[in-house]
């Protein structure tokens, strides 16, 4: 991997991961396209980039964040309600999803899967003004959000479709997105650094990934961090307004065009 290539990278992947067009499925296809070899240290590599996102929704929602351990405490519980089945999906299914969905054939039905979600979502808005955030909305917002480990279905995304369907105020589900992403990510990345340390998979990731793998994780990092807190602005206008369309659009077009390269043989 080049320090270019590291930088596409993480631009990459501040922009989708609060875009709702699925960070997993953009950096699966790039890696693809240019050619990209991490020795084995893909997913390392790719949990690496999300603690640059991670920087970027702690800094925008610091007071949410800080809010979260006033009483009574509901927000946090929702919150801890809502990650333990995206927590046992990468426990008990994370090496299946690497295994399996991280080849890129399967990268045109996630997208689509995330099409249709935002277009569901859109609908509702239109019927629905929508409830404050309760029980009900974070559970669905959960389960999403354990299917968007599948790459090509967007987290944010997926997320932010569930709480609207299930009759979620927009901006509170909005905000309560933004939040799951950084149990989910912290804990992802402190599993897959555990696990990797433990079974000695880590060590010989990194000495096949190259000598400049410190250098590039530290440059991708920092255009994540960078273009995330761009995404996240751009995706809360977003949600305010209730418009997907052009995301949805993308998304479609981006599914017909994996499937096209997948029927070539190129993914």
């Amino acid at each position: 991997m080049t320090v270019f290539q590291a930088l596409i990278l993480g631009i990459l992947q501040g922009l989708t991961e609060f875009l709702p067009i699925s960070s997993s499925g953009h950096l699966v296809l790039a890696q693809r396209l240019m050619n990209v070899n991490l020795g084995g240290a893909d997913m390392l590599f790719d949990l690496t980039l999300h603690l640059g996102t991670l920087i970027a929704v702690c800094a925008v929602f610091r007071r949410q964040i800080a809010a979260l351990f006033k009483r009574p405490f509901k927000m946090l519980g929702l919150l801890v309600l809502a990650t333990i089945p995206a927590a046992l999906a990468g426990l008990l299914l994370g090496d299946v999803v690497e295994r399996v969905f991280f080849g890129g054939g399967y990268l045109a039905a996630g997208f689509a899967v995330s099409a249709v979600l935002l277009t569901s979502a859109q609908i509702r808005i239109k019927k629905v003004k929508g409830l404050p955030l309760k029980f009900r909305c974070a559970a669905a917002m959960g389960i999403a959000q354990a299917v968007a480990v599948i790459p090509g279905i967007s987290r944010s995304g997926a997320t932010v479709a569930a709480g609207i369907i299930a009759g979620g105020n927009r901006e509170e589900v909005a905000n309560f997105s933004f939040l799951l992403s950084i149990p989910i990510i912290l804990g992802g990345f402190v599993v897959t650094l555990a696990k990797g340390a433990f079974d000695g998979s880590l060590n010989s990731a990194l000495s096949a990934a190259g000598a400049n793998i410190g250098e590039c994780a530290a440059v991708g990092v920092a255009a994540s961090a960078l273009s995330g807190l761009f995404a996240i602005k751009v995706m809360l206008g977003c949600i305010t307004s209730g418009r997907y369309t052009p995301f949805i659009i993308y998304l479609c077009l981006l599914a017909a065009a994996c499937a096209a390269l997948a029927f070539c043989g190129i993914l």
